[in-house]
Order: C-alpha cells, then structure tokens, then sequence
C-alpha cells in the first residue's frame, strides 16, 4: 500500500511511503537535504513500521523542533492510526 505525507516545518515537502504489512518497502522523499534524505530512506526500507517510529522520533534539527526523520516517524505514526 502507497500513502503519501506532507511534512512540516522542515525542508522537505512530500514523503512517498510504500508498507508491505508492517514492513516499509519503499520511502521517496521530495526536497530536503538529498544526502540526508537519501541515507534515512536506505536506512529505513526493510525495517518494521514499529522500531523505525521509535529510532526516528522527536529526532530535532537545529531549532526548527522536528526534522525530516521526526516527520517520517509521524507520518508511519498517521498510516499506524488510519489502518486501525
């Protein structure tokens, strides 16, 4: 299943995530820092929805009170909810 996340208060402006189950396939992000974007959604594809909720969240960056990794922790946080 593909489900698409706007973030906010960070750089980056849409998270494409693709779940097989509970285990996330596939994570596109667009705009952001590309080496910083890049190396989270390698290293989250193949990991549990769960244990990449708890690595990632509350994660800052600089002041802003989130981050692109916090997003994406709320946003696997939001598909967790709706699938419920």
């Amino acid at each position: 299943m593909e489900y698409i996340y706007t973030p906010v208060g960070v750089c980056s402006n849409q998270f494409l995530i693709t779940m097989d189950g509970d285990i996330i396939t596939s994570v596109k992000i667009r705009g952001g820092c590309p080496g910083n974007t890049l190396a989270v959604t390698t290293l989250v594809e193949g990991n549990n929805i769960h244990d990449v909720i708890k690595k990632l969240k509350g994660i800052p960056c600089g002041v802003k009170g989130t981050s692109c990794p916090d997003q994406l922790a709320i946003a696997l946080e939001q598909i967790l909810e709706n699938r419920n």
